[in-house]
């Protein structure tokens, strides 16, 4: 009989342990998700903003707004407003079919009128025209990446009223924006993916990594991003801490095309001067790879090609050959104390090679000391939008083979107008209360089917 008592504790205590185990991991409804985040949202309206989105604001955006497609990290194409589409055979014209039963935040239901409409005006070049579920986008000259370029948050479908913020089509509707600094969102009831398990979400920008790290040990933020140099010794816990790939360019980026050849040989010899090695491991603390070109490697495959080692021998030489040597000012971010101290170390680079650089905070500097973030993962849209960021125009290719977007990219080097430094991640902290918080290795993450536990 105790035999059987014993056994029936026993199997008991099991049940209830997994029956708590069950609960403790059943999605709940409910509760606020506070975000704190270094770069402010610039506006609103994705197609408005002035720079590439950063990774924060891109995955913020993807909250409130959708695009007719989107490109995994992969380079899968998975449809979302479009459940259908096709290209002419040169890739000049392109249609798409909409998926019905989706609406607008402010209530109204998508057309084929409003996609095109918002479409035009992101996009000013193209020729975008509606007929009853299809949208048609013709081009003056074929483009294979269209699809990579529709997934950009810049070319979101947006209803935009004469009043108020756009409306979007996401799982969560603006409740409230303010210059950037502070955003709130409310859970789309009528989604057409299902309500996210969130009620709202409460967003504060252009916070410092030191700000978002004290929110976040008092309990006040749920998800921070992290500086990637101070990953490996930020009080948290190392499971609390993902990564994505290298998704930012830290570069040098001049004001202008160089005027002369001589400011050419002397833009090159500031390039060979700088021991990304030293600041790497010293200022990053291992945190980014050095770089030599301007995409990443996991983009391309072949970014090892492109040299990253500093020869001061060869950056004198050419030095030498320079009659006159003009004096540069030097721009960071002065929010940033990484950015100065990385400055400080180009200006002294610098000086060993017989240049005269002087770090500044003040308007229009010669060159400045710039984090560009890749808002697409396809390289040839990458490369497009980081050439227009430094004032460069992608030279036309024939085809978009590996070969060729090679060539590309050594183009846009040639011109001497941005200098790669470091390939950097994106790095977050993760309360533990959040929970089926899903990152991708290209840094996107996706709020909609997230929940807390136990949190009001």
């Amino acid at each position: 009989m105790k035999l059987f008592v014993w056994r029936w504790l026993v199997v008991s205590s099991f049940v209830h342990t997994a029956f708590l185990a069950v609960a403790e991991t059943r999605p709940q409804y409910g509760g606020v998700l506070h975000i704190a985040a270094r770069d402010a949202i610039s506006s609103p309206d994705p197609a408005m903003a002035a720079q590439p989105a950063s990774l924060t604001e891109a995955n913020l955006y993807a909250l409130i707004f959708e695009n007719l497609v989107t490109v995994e990290e992969r380079g899968r194409v998975q449809p979302v407003l479009a459940i259908s589409w096709q290209a002419s055979h040169d890739d000049r014209r392109w249609q798409f079919r909409l998926r019905s039963g989706v609406k607008f935040h402010d209530g109204i239901g998508l057309t084929a009128e409003i996609a095109a409409t918002s479409l035009r005006t992101a996009n000013s070049s193209w020729h975008v025209t509606a007929e009853a579920d299809t949208v048609t986008i013709d081009l003056e000259s074929g483009n294979p990446d269209l699809l990579a370029e529709l997934a950009l948050p810049r070319n979101a479908i947006l209803n935009r009223g004469t009043n108020g913020p756009p409306s979007g089509t996401g799982p969560f509707r603006i409740v409230d924006w303010q210059d950037g600094k502070r955003l709130s969102l409310a859970a789309n009831d009528d989604y057409w993916g299902g309500r996210p398990f969130l009620d709202s979400i409460e967003v504060r920008a252009g916070q410092t990594f030191r700000d978002q790290l004290m929110a976040f040990q008092s309990g006040k933020a749920d998800l921070i991003e992290v500086a990637p140099e101070q990953a490996q010794r930020v009080p948290v816990d190392r499971q609390a801490l993902h990564s994505s790939l290298p998704i930012e360019l830290l570069a040098l980026v001049f004001s202008h095309d160089a005027q002369s050849p001589d400011e050419k040989v002397l833009r090159r010899v500031l390039a060979l001067s700088i021991d990304r090695v030293s600041i790497g491991s010293v200022l990053l603390q291992s945190a980014g790879q050095s770089a030599g070109g301007l995409l990443p490697n996991w983009m391309t495959g072949y970014a090892f090609v492109f040299s990253s080692e500093a020869d001061l021998a060869q950056a004198r030489h050419l030095h030498d050959q320079v009659p006159t040597v003009p004096a540069w000012t030097l721009g960071y971010d002065a929010a940033d104390p990484l950015s100065r101290l990385i400055a400080e170390r180009i200006v002294l680079n610098a000086k060993d090679a017989g240049l005269s650089l002087q770090v500044t905070v003040s308007a229009n500097p010669n060159l400045s000391l710039t984090r560009i973030p890749f808002d697409s993962s396809d390289p040839w849209v990458a490369l497009q939008r980081l050439g227009a960021f430094a004032g460069l125009s992608v030279p036309v290719m024939p085809d978009n083979s590996v070969e060729n977007l090679y060539a590309a990219e050594q183009s846009l080097l040639a011109t001497e107008r941005i200098i790669p430094l470091f390939h950097l991640p994106i790095v977050y902290a993760i309360s533990p209360a959040v929970k089926n918080w899903k990152s991708h290795e290209d840094g996107a993450w996706s709020l909609a089917d997230t929940w807390l536990e136990n949190k009001p």
